[in-house]
């Protein structure tokens, strides 16, 4: 197993969840994803796992209701932040 940070799998699988769901997102290309992404990762503690028994108990700690509301708000203030500046011409 190498280094990984389960915060980044777990922030990539939400926003895609939100992103099929939610219509309020002006730009869904890659660019944008991937500044909501890094805005909301900066925000948010690293979970980093090297081992099988790191990767069980932080899958644990992710079915606690606190961690999924971080996440999500982190996620909804970096979704309001490239909404209002993408880094791109708006289409």
């Amino acid at each position: 197993m190498e280094l990984h940070n389960l915060m980044e799998h777990e922030v990539r699988y939400t926003l895609n969840h939100i992103l099929t769901t939610d219509n309020d997102i002006k730009c869904q290309c890659d660019q944008c994803k991937l500044d909501i992404m890094a805005v909301a990762l900066n925000s948010l503690s690293p979970k980093y796992i090297v081992t099988e028994k790191g990767l069980l108990y932080s899958r644990i700690a992710i079915m606690n209701q606190q961690f999924n509301t971080d996440v999500v708000t982190a996620l909804a203030k970096a979704i309001n932040m490239v909404n209002n500046s993408p880094r791109h011409e708006q289409e």
